[in-house]
């Protein structure tokens, strides 16, 4: 029901515009305040929570691991441009994932903006293109509310990632148009089935294929039941990998027909699917490459179909044909097509998963990532959130842990630094009934480092793991690559994290010893902690 203050006879936009967020689930607020925030932000409802970052980058990555971990969009309150403007390489990896956010700006009063006064957001709707979905700045103070409607529908709908709404402060105290009333009733419905002459044209390449192959890709996580997955994988018994550039994980990667994430050059991916006469791409682009590998997107004699609820990324894929429709119901009906079941076969149990290699030891005083991820394999829980961002040390992660539920892994989208510590904050307020660890470089984590205050003022029980190798492992495996020696800046030693975090108010411990690391991850965790280590250098492959 509306509600009414201070002897109005209609809602103002400010107060509907709550009620609209509040009619979404959207009552976490995540921000920097500003002065062109504050009388948005003043007197916050009952019922609403104001998550507090000290920047603007771990604002946005805090609710993109939020949103990612809770299935429902977040709502986010940014500072004019400049704060806009610190949040936009965090909203590089949220526009990747197709996070559902709503980034509202604070705008200068209208009269101001076109005299561009001090914190005008000049150009406002230009800013974060082509980072969201859409980008709005409402012509009249009595459109807000509709706007706010607006993004929040972009946001879930088919398209699907960060909407941006700027808003002049002088906005919100405006009386509401009296038909806004409409916008909390209002729901957006996205259907999109395969036609069934499709999926049994589908279903017959299937059969007829000598060996087919699925890539699955980060969207389905959460999406689609990792069961049926599996269950569908085992029927048709081919070899499963996980999509180039991944940031969540659709299947446990220790099961034996998992061959593991597939490189992102196109080379190496052709490399990787030879021998395939049919690939079935599921929930992903075609493809994210990164490393730049010149050659035939597929071998000779391999057909590919990709089935993405994404138009845009269907649109653009360079070869294979593409099929656009809901991922859970295009899964549902091919596997009913073919007869597959929708859970896995129980007598398999036993042979289901392939044993996790010794980890090769850490040298001259430094534990390995291997021996790292090997500790925290066998002392966490088995449906711990792990968010990853070191990726020197990729190839030693997906060797060592066996992730077996939805939601496990959490990595940054577009590879946009700063992501790590901030999502592990999200992560464990989105889902307080399961153990969350942020493996986080130490390269990596100067970019979010203040997202450890946040943890600390919440009390949140998250494990922080800094991987100490005092260098860029990644660009230094890249120079390789690229054959570009002698590159400058690629080293960035004796940084004390322990001493940082315990400024933030996050206890934390320098480990050496492999012993005294797992005796501390036994230990159940009652607030967030800082775990520094010092490791062997490793490359992402």
């Amino acid at each position: 029901m509306p509600f009414y203050r201070f002897g109005m006879t209609t809602p103002t936009v400010r107060e509907t515009t709550f009620q609209l967020l509040e009619r979404h689930g959207m009552t976490t607020v995540f921000g920097n305040p500003g002065s062109n925030e504050l009388p948005f932000l003043a007197g916050l409802p009952g019922g609403f929570r104001y998550v507090l970052g000290l920047h603007e980058g771990v604002v946005v990555g805090m609710a993109d691991g939020y949103a990612q971990a809770s299935g429902r969009p977040a709502f986010v309150n940014l500072h004019a441009a400049s704060g806009t403007g610190n949040g936009m390489g965090a909203l590089t990896n949220a526009a990747v994932s197709r996070t559902p956010l709503v980034i509202n700006a604070g705008q200068q009063v209208r009269s101001a903006v076109g005299v561009n006064a001090m914190l005008a957001n000049t150009d406002a709707t230009l800013l974060t293109s082509p980072l969201t979905v859409s980008s709005s700045e409402p012509l009249t103070a009595g459109d807000v509310p509709r706007a706010f409607s607006q993004a929040i529908h972009d946001a879930v709908t088919a398209r699907r990632g960060p909407a941006y709404v700027s808003v002049p402060y002088d906005d919100w105290d405006q009386p509401a148009d009296a038909s806004t009333h409409h916008l909390l009733g209002r729901t957006v419905t996205v259907s999109g089935h395969l036609g069934a002459e499709t999926v049994g044209r589908l279903a017959d390449d299937l059969r007829a294929a000598t060996r087919p192959a699925l890539v699955l890709g980060s969207d389905l996580d959460g999406r689609v039941a990792m069961d049926r997955l599996v269950a569908f994988a085992e029927y048709l018994d081919v070899d499963v990998w996980a999509a180039p550039s991944l940031y969540r994980l659709p299947f446990p990667n220790r099961h034996r027909l998992f061959r593991g994430v597939l490189p992102a050059g196109i080379a190496s991916v052709s490399a990787a699917l030879a021998g395939s006469d049919l690939v079935i791409v599921l929930g992903a682009p075609v493809f994210r490459y990164h490393q730049h590998e010149p050659g035939a997107y597929l071998a000779d004699g391999s057909r590919l179909v990709q089935i993405t609820d994404d138009p845009a990324a269907a649109a653009r894929a360079p070869f294979g044909q593409a099929l656009i429709a809901d991922l859970d119901a295009a899964v549902a009906q091919l596997a009913a097509a073919l007869g597959a079941p929708e859970t896995p076969d129980a007598a398999r149990e036993p042979d289901r998963f392939a044993a996790c290699p010794t980890p090769q030891p850490g040298t001259a005083g430094r534990l390995s990532p291997h021996e790292v991820f090997a500790a925290l394999r066998d002392t966490q829980p088995a449906d711990t959130a792990y968010v990853v961002e070191s990726t020197s040390t990729n190839a030693a992660f997906w060797e060592q842990m066996d992730l077996r539920h939805p939601g496990s892994y959490y990595f940054p989208a577009s590879g946009g630094l700063g992501f790590g510590l901030p999502a592990g904050v999200g992560v464990a307020l989105a889902r307080p009934d399961r153990r969350v660890v942020a493996v986080v470089g130490d390269g990596s984590a100067n970019y979010g480092i203040t997202a450890l205050w946040t943890a600390a003022q919440l009390r949140l029980p998250v494990t922080f793991v800094i991987l100490r190798n005092g260098t860029y492992g990644a660009l230094r495996w890249f120079a390789d690559l690229l054959d570009t020696p002698n590159v400058p800046g690629l080293d960035v030693p004796d940084i004390d994290f322990v001493s940082i975090a315990s400024g933030y108010g996050v206890p934390g411990s320098h480990v050496t010893d492999l012993n005294k690391l797992q005796e501390l991850l036994t230990e159940t965790p009652h607030g967030p902690r800082l775990l520094q280590l010092d490791t062997t250098l490793t490359t992402p492959a």
